[in-house]
């Protein structure tokens, strides 16, 4: 999920009670929900492609999420031990306990991981034990509701807290809320899978139901018919039946990349964390992969990786 999403979690448990623990505690909720997403640093000296495979890797597995709250927790309780020292420390701060800001910390991280689990991008939770992927194809990566019930409630309870009344049972009522719209968007994914959207012939080999933006209630279908291809609901191109469409961009035979993956490090990174690989015909003839999860025909430079030396063998596309 975005950053945002994460802050918002941290601070929505931090108002039905958690932030209570120690001084700081609502800091180290909140920067903990967002710890794992120190790995965009790896975007320094990683190209964008490379970046992928780095991606909610070790930061989001268990090592990343045990050891990175305890440099928050010494931070946070650094800055006011500083604070002390300069007499700026605010008189009204309760007594730091490093233990606390670690605990609240290390709560945060896990919420972020569970949180990034629920998009179609997905999170490696065992990394670097193991390197699979695990989709919970829930909810889209910047949902809009989610923010708004999240801030609603955030200010809700806060404001409660300021004038006297129970922040805390706001709090607990919000985050109920926010379980239960998390459920709904769940059952819709779920209900998607059952069905395969309703499709009949040609059956897919591969289905992913992901979330759309703004619109919570529908799923882009993205399905992998038998032949190899790729075809989706919401692709712009000719109609393949039962409402999906298929790229107007010719789709390619997926080739053999083991040997080149080995002195590609771009192509390494985009097979570490592709999905739902396909190959596609570039205006030369050689090969463009792409991952079908994130094909947009008005942005097609995102997510792909070129492959110049090698030529596309055109994809035997099956009849509707």
């Amino acid at each position: 999920m975005d950053n945002l999403t994460h802050g918002l979690t941290g601070a929505l448990m931090g108002q039905m009670g958690l932030k209570a623990k120690t001084g700081l505690g609502l800091a180290a909720l909140v920067l903990g929900a967002n710890l794992p997403d120190i790995d965009v640093v790896g975007l320094l000296w990683l190209d964008s492609t490379e970046a992928l495979g780095f991606r909610r890797g070790i930061t989001h597995g268990p090592i990343g999420v045990a050891l990175l709250p305890v440099g928050l927790a010494a931070l946070l309780w650094g800055f006011d031990r500083w604070q002390e020292r300069r007499g700026k420390r605010p008189e009204g701060r309760d007594p730091v306990s490093f233990k606390w800001l670690y605990i609240l910390g290390l709560i945060g991280a896990i919420s972020h991981s569970l949180m990034d689990w629920l998009n179609v991008y997905g999170v490696r939770f065992l990394y670097p034990f193991d390197t699979s992927w695990y989709y919970g194809d829930t909810l889209f990566i910047i949902d809009v509701w989610l923010w708004a019930l999240l801030g609603v409630s955030v200010w809700w309870s806060a404001r409660g807290e300021k004038h006297g009344g129970s922040g805390r049972r706001r709090a607990a009522f919000a985050m109920v809320a926010s379980v239960a719209l998390v459920g709904l968007n769940w059952a819709i994914t779920t209900l998607d899978y059952t069905t395969r959207g309703e499709m009949t012939e040609p059956y897919p080999t591969r289905f992913i139901a992901a979330p759309l933006p703004l619109e919570f209630w529908r799923r882009e279908q993205i399905a992998q018919l038998y032949t190899g291809e790729w075809i989706s609901s919401d692709w712009s191109g000719d109609d393949f039946g039962y409402g999906y469409r298929r790229s107007k961009a010719q789709q390619c035979e997926m080739p053999d990349l083991s040997a080149v993956r080995r002195t590609n490090s771009q192509l390494d990174g985009f097979l570490t964390w592709t999905r739902a690989p396909f190959a596609e015909r570039a205006q030369d003839g050689s090969v463009i992969l792409r991952d079908a999860r994130f094909y947009d025909p008005r942005a097609r430079e995102s997510f792909s990786v070129a492959l110049p030396d090698l030529e596309c063998v055109p994809l035997p596309l099956a009849s509707p």
